[in-house]
């Protein structure tokens, strides 16, 4: 059994859905120095009247470069690879003349992927930290109208993202850890999620997959993901839920799985009687009747 881990203003610039900083006037093109260089010490985030907020924090001197723009998906800084990140829409936030580790390379901002139960902001990821320039990615449950501020004393880099849309409560069942080691059953714990009608079951699907926030993953929840990626095809149809994952499909052995996480996520909507799982190739072990089904690879 894998589990996931998961560490994880003065003035608006523009309030469309694409927002960016242009360079502090007169700021050096090249790499900065150490005299001159922001250190980050502190990502948060939290829902304010209407819109999320996020902000950096670091000691120093602002980072002289900023920008925040959506992007098809976050590439990671240097590898040139996806970055895994769970949302409808996906913003880059890009910080240069900045660091976010210290001389002996240990992270100065705590843990580099969080998990946030707000109404538009789902998760904040680490997406590079290379030569002066940071990179973070922001997963968002719907693409609307975003913001970048600074403030000063302490410098702060600020990202407002709108949220124009209503919210309903929904459930995400993870792993309990001690539960599952003292062989205590149900195994899963429920935490409560905001998520946008109609389409509910879809955002309790990636709120799931977005794993515990900081303070579940002290309580020792977990989220199992089985090697999955992500879930494609959500349909529900005559009482009978389908969904596919991404990526890889394993239970390593273990009697939990990702289907189980899965299966009671989905159950708590009244037209959801029955939960048929599928690998990546779309294989499951009973397609048809109303009975739930799961694919080999998630068999012990």
């Amino acid at each position: 059994m894998r589990l996931l881990p998961l560490f994880a203003v003065p003035t608006a610039l523009s309030c469309g859905l694409l927002a960016f900083a242009q360079p502090t006037p007169g700021a050096p093109r090249s790499r900065s120095t150490t005299q001159d260089q922001a250190t980050l010490v502190a990502v948060r985030a939290a829902h304010h009247a209407d819109f999320d907020r996020v902000v950096f924090e670091f000691d120093g001197p602002l980072p002289a470069e900023r920008d925040v723009r959506y992007v098809p998906e976050v590439i990671g800084d240097p590898s040139g690879n996806p970055v895994p990140l769970v949302g409808d829409a996906f913003l880059n936030v890009r910080m240069a003349f900045a660091t976010g580790h210290d001389d002996s390379g240990d992270t100065t901002y705590g843990a580099p992927r969080r998990t946030y139960p707000l109404p538009n902001v789902i998760q904040v990821v680490n997406a590079g930290d290379f030569e002066g320039v940071l990179n973070f990615g922001i997963g968002v449950a719907r693409q609307s109208p975003v913001r970048l501020s600074v403030l000063t004393g302490p410098s702060r880099v600020v990202i407002d993202i709108d949220t124009p849309f209503r919210t309903v409560p929904a459930q995400a069942f993870f792993l309990d850890v001690a539960r599952f080691e003292a062989a205590t059953e149900p195994y899963t714990r429920a935490v409560s999620r905001p998520v946008i009608p109609p389409a509910t079951a879809h955002g309790a699907l990636q709120r799931l997959f977005a794993g515990p926030t900081e303070s579940e993953l002290a309580q020792r929840l977990a989220f199992v993901d089985s090697d999955a990626t992500g879930f494609t095809g959500l349909a529900i149809v005559d009482s009978i839920a389908r969904v596919r994952l991404t990526g890889g499909c394993s239970s390593h052995g273990s009697t939990f799985s990702i289907a189980e996480e899965i299966t009671r996520t989905l159950k708590q909507f009244p037209s959801v009687h029955w939960v048929k799982i599928y690998d990546p190739a779309g294989h499951t072990e009973r397609p048809d009747g109303a009975v739930d089904s799961i694919p080999e690879c998630l068999e012990p």
